[in-house]
């Protein structure tokens, strides 16, 4: 174990205790009675504000904003802290905030957790440990999440929800209500074919001829109401006369994952 190694151009205040091992990148705010455990490193441009302590060996990657103030009206700037366990991985721009003193006066984060960028913790929340928040997923002020939960990317908790253990919250849904441990929520309307980007084809220099080809492959795909099998038949004799259609056939055919019809 070595000495904590700080980039010449990071502020770290003296108030701040920095532990063995411990990096703090370019141009990286540390403030008072901040206190980072051994072998964690902060990426660049980052910015972490007190009263908020964090584990040992965890990994901020640049732009995150660490224990910043609650974005909460009634906060009137009373101490409020953020404590941070170990080993988590917190990616670009994600956001924690510290509690309030009605809430708690404090926020949690568990170990071994994932944030996957942009997503951010609100005020007096509390994660569990071994999470995983996928891009742009968000928790409102004072929700509960336990153990080994999920939360695709997009995905909103409403305040003072509770999310139980083992859970996992699909793509792009809004949860307004406790879930309870085990459960697979999924919002139910996913996005759906609504015709061809006619317009953009057009900006890009598609003339009526090709253009018209591929709405008569949209049509056989998604209008006709033929089995998928029996669009892939129709879509094979249209690919016959246009490198479009074979374009969008092929890419049909190379896929794993269901195709959105």
């Amino acid at each position: 174990m070595g000495a904590a190694q700080v980039h010449p151009s990071a502020v770290v205040d003296p108030g701040a205790t920095l532990g063995d091992d411990v990096r703090i990148g370019a141009f990286t705010l540390i403030g008072p009675d901040v206190e980072i455990g051994a072998g964690t490193i902060v990426g660049p441009h980052s910015s972490i504000h007190g009263p908020t302590r964090i584990g040992r060996e965890n990994h901020i990657h640049g732009h995150a904003a660490i224990g910043g103030e609650p974005q909460d009206k009634k906060f009137a700037g009373e101490r409020a802290e953020l404590v941070i366990g170990d080993r988590n991985t917190i990616r670009e721009f994600v956001t924690i905030n510290r509690g309030t003193g009605d809430g708690g006066g404090i926020t949690r984060v568990g170990d071994d957790n994932w944030f996957l960028a942009y997503t951010h913790v609100a005020h007096d929340c509390v994660v569990g440990n071994r999470c995983v928040f996928s891009n742009n997923a968000t928790l409102a002020g004072h929700v509960t999440v336990g153990d080994h939960v999920i939360l695709s990317g997009f995905v909103g908790i409403h305040q003072f929800c509770r999310i139980g253990a083992h859970a996992f919250i699909g793509m792009g849904a809004f949860v307004n209500g406790d879930v309870p441990p085990f459960v697979m929520v999924a919002q139910d309307g996913y996005g759906r074919p609504r015709g061809i980007n006619a317009e953009g084809l057009k900006r890009r220099g598609f003339d009526s001829a090709r253009t018209s080809a591929i709405k008569r492959a949209y049509r056989a795909l998604y209008v006709s109401g033929d089995s998928l099998a029996d669009a892939r038949v129709r879509l094979e004799e249209m690919a016959q006369g246009s490198e479009d259609v074979r374009a969008f056939l092929d890419f049909i055919e190379a896929g794993d994952r269901p195709l959105l019809r």
